[in-house]
């Protein structure tokens, strides 16, 4: 089995956040980046179909050469091979196209991306990606099998969860649950050493319109200070919630 693992170059969220140029671009000064949270997930659980069953795992990434870190940190947890799109990751379908193009030239049998990367939160490339290549989409995955060309998938949805049977190819969009937290793999100085000898490819993208684009950021508003009401003026506490919080 090839599995594609879809890796995107994320912020820590501990980062200080910033914007340039009139608040139209993100400010990477002083910023760290890590692999995005939810394809952390993806990328181990594509490890552990490695171990288990014998699966090839790629990582892609579209971005700059500022992205290899974080690609050279996947190959240490243990994918063989790595890929870069040479491109600035203007736009949701920008990046589909990019790796539409990369699972056709690789011929993958199964598609993991995160159900949404921690910077812009958009959500829109995992099933765009399945609609360019025409593959059967499982979104918000939190539990993945595969048996020969068969998988099964668990999924939530609204109240609960849903447990669907599908054939490879696949793309799932994959969160916390695909794998825990502590199943999360820190690469050791083995895997570091073994991931300087393993490829990292650097392809070019193809041509694909850019359909939006940012036209300005803005932080959340601070927060206000806080009111202390006494305890026994419930009539106070009553008046501030109707009329300046406004949730009764």
């Amino acid at each position: 089995m090839k599995i594609l693992v879809c890796i995107s170059h994320v912020p820590d969220t501990t980062s200080k956040i910033n914007f340039t140029n009139g608040d139209s671009e993100f400010d990477t000064n002083g910023v760290q980046f890590v692999i995005n949270p939810n394809d952390e997930f993806g990328l181990t659980r594509a490890i552990w179909f490695k171990e288990k069953q014998g699966a090839n795992v790629t990582v892609v990434n579209v971005g700059g050469p500022d992205a290899e870190a974080t690609l050279r940190k996947a190959l240490a947890i243990g994918a063989d091979e790595a890929i870069r799109v040479n491109a600035n990751p203007t736009d949701g379908f920008f990046v589909a196209k990019q790796l539409a193009e990369v699972a056709k030239q690789g011929n993958y049998d199964l598609i993991i991306a995160g159900k949404e990367s921690l910077d812009y939160n958009g959500g829109m490339v995992p099933g765009m990606l399945a609609a360019l290549l025409d593959f059967d989409f499982v979104n918000s995955c939190i539990s993945l099998d595969v048996d020969g060309d068969q998988a099964k998938a668990v999924r939530e949805i609204d109240g609960g969860k849903e447990t669907l049977s599908t054939k490879l190819p696949l793309v799932i969009g994959g969160q916390k649950g695909l794998v825990e937290e502590k199943d999360l793999k820190i690469p050791n100085m083995r895997g570091i050493m073994m991931a300087r000898q393993k490829k990292l490819n650097v392809m070019e993208p193809v041509s694909a319109d850019n359909t939006t684009k940012a036209v300005k950021f803005e932080k959340p508003a601070p927060k206000s200070a806080v009111k202390l009401v006494d305890a026994d003026n419930l009539d106070e506490l009553v008046n501030l919630l109707h009329n300046e919080a406004k949730v009764i």
